[in-house]
């Protein structure tokens, strides 16, 4: 239901609302047994239930159009109240209705009060505006709050796209790190094969030093001992 469908259903629900109450009193006004009353009886009831199905219409407007953003929430609260009023008001004029004339009709309390329309006060933002003008501050709200929406979807598109560029450059970072890693594993492993080497080639070394000088010593042996003494000093 476009909101300003929703406002004159409204509007014609509180008219009829009013005519339900007229047409109350001229039966309550009429004698039981007379042609008017029966008519008057038939009418009022008809109209009732037009004015229960159109507050039900109105029920299921509103929680669409709240649903759907197509208000704002503020304009949403306002037609709330109203529509609790017109609930409130049926059920006094189904009271009214049942009570076929028992109390004084100039007597009995007006469930509309005083407001010829039956609605609420106004509130200081729409008192003396007209229906026009109150439907062009809605959409001027609506617009705001579009474009509001609009500034924030951009802001966390914005910031989705930081986040995915933040994302691919730790993703970077980690292969980096990853291949530090690894090339640091092969030199660990390259050291310890080159000092098991140097282990290899320092043992040898030791043992060849050894057999060397054990070869210099038997040859001076043998040449001391080949060498003839002649006894001088």
């Amino acid at each position: 239901m476009p909101k300003e469908a929703w406002l004159d259903d409204h509007d014609d629900c509180v008219r009829l609302g009013q005519s339900i109450m007229t047409k109350i009193n001229e039966r309550n006004k009429a004698p039981k047994n007379s042609t008017n009353y029966t008519k008057l009886q038939s009418e009022v009831r008809s109209h009732m239930k037009q004015m229960s199905n159109t507050i039900i219409r109105l029920k299921d407007g509103l929680l669409k159009q709240s649903s759907s953003y197509h208000i704002t929430e503020r304009e949403a609260e306002r037609r709330q109240t109203m529509l609790d009023q017109l609930l409130t008001k049926e059920k006094q004029l189904q009271q009214e209705f049942n009570n076929d004339g028992d109390l004084n009709p100039f007597t009995r309390p007006n469930p509309w009060g005083n407001n010829p329309w039956g609605g609420s006060a106004e509130s200081d933002d729409t008192t003396g505006l007209s229906v026009s003008d109150i439907r062009s501050q809605q959409q001027e709200m609506i617009t705001e709050q579009d474009h509001g929406l609009e500034t924030l979807s951009k802001v966390v598109t914005r910031q989705k796209q930081m986040a995915l560029d933040i994302g691919d450059e730790v993703e970077y970072h980690n292969e980096l790190i990853d291949d530090i890693h690894d090339h640091v594993d092969r030199t660990d492993q390259r050291l310890i094969t080159e000092t098991h080497h140097i282990r290899i080639i320092d043992k040898k070394a030791s043992t060849c030093a050894l057999g060397i000088m054990a070869a210099l010593l038997f040859i001076a042996v043998i040449v001391i001992a080949l060498v003839p003494y002649d006894g001088k000093p």
